[in-house]
């Protein structure tokens, strides 16, 4: 009984023996991941500077998330006193900022356009801070509470 070996390469179209090499000319998946993470550090650029146009007094807290992220912390404030929570995102589309205990202070909207938002906050026992963004949007948002 004989036995048969088949072998298959790839070749050119006209049979001509010879490799054939594609070209893509779509990008590499790493490529597109640093093009993201660059427009991302672009726009956490642009949103802590328009936050250190306005910083007044001592930073108690402060970051940038991404908006589909948000932001969701419970800084330690000292119960009594006020202080000055500012917000400003780049991208699009806006959150939606929720404090908590409601009578900390009222809630409000951060559009994503660079505008600083600012708000006063009551420290009472505790104090939860969450900021979400609406379903369409994108960016970061940059975040500081200061002492007022």
């Amino acid at each position: 009984m004989a036995s048969v070996l088949l072998l298959a390469s790839c070749t050119s179209g006209a049979g001509d023996g010879k490799t054939a090499h594609s070209i893509s000319s779509a990008p590499t998946a790493s490529a597109s991941q640093a093009a993201a993470k660059a427009g991302e550090e672009k726009l956490k650029s642009q949103a802590q500077a328009a936050l250190g146009s306005v910083h007044s007094g001592t930073l108690v807290e402060g970051g940038a998330e991404r908006v589909t992220d948000g932001i969701h912390t419970e800084p330690a404030l000292s119960q009594g006193r006020t202080y000055r929570l500012i917000l400003a995102c780049a991208g699009g589309g806006s959150a939606q900022v929720t404090l908590t205990p409601a009578n900390a202070g009222p809630k409000s909207t951060v559009p994503c356009d660079r505008t600083v938002v600012q708000q006063r906050i009551t420290a009472h026992r505790q104090v939860r801070i969450d900021v979400d963004g609406a379903k369409v949007s994108t960016g970061v948002i940059a975040w500081q509470i200061d002492t007022v």
